[in-house]
């Protein structure tokens, strides 16, 4: 199970390293955190298809249980 929570983008760390980021809690897509450079995620999808976006297009960060 996935626990979601609003992201803090006001915290200096707001993601981390293997937590899950997305748009809609639980919703499509999920991506993993795979590096966290200044404002922006390195990121990789259920297709494995790593990609950098801005941290401010997300909203909820899940950690699995």
């Amino acid at each position: 199970a996935i626990d979601w929570v609003l992201i803090d983008h006001n915290d200096d760390q707001p993601v981390h390293v293997g937590d899950m980021v997305s748009v809609d809690a639980g919703g499509m897509p999920i991506y993993r955190v795979l590096g966290v450079e200044g404002r922006s995620l390195r990121l990789d999808d259920e297709r494995h298809s790593a990609q950098i976006l801005p941290l401010d297009r997300f909203r909820w960060r899940g950690e699995s249980q």
